[in-house]
């Protein structure tokens, strides 16, 4: 999966997770906010290894 892909996935995540948070599904928002937060570092750092930049670590 290229990173557009990946990008798009991640903020289609996020605006169903705004979208449930806003009709009052708390629990379920809760989760899709917490996966995209997941998936986008996970695509970071991926994009970080790549470039050859040094981490904290």
């Amino acid at each position: 999966m290229s990173d557009l892909y990946k990008d798009i996935l991640t903020a289609t995540v996020f605006i169903t997770g705004l979208i449930g948070f806003i009709s009052g599904e708390f629990i379920i928002s809760s989760t899709l906010f917490a996966s995209a937060a997941i998936a986008s570092n996970v695509n970071v750092n991926r994009k970080r290894d790549k470039a050859g930049q040094l981490s904290c670590e």
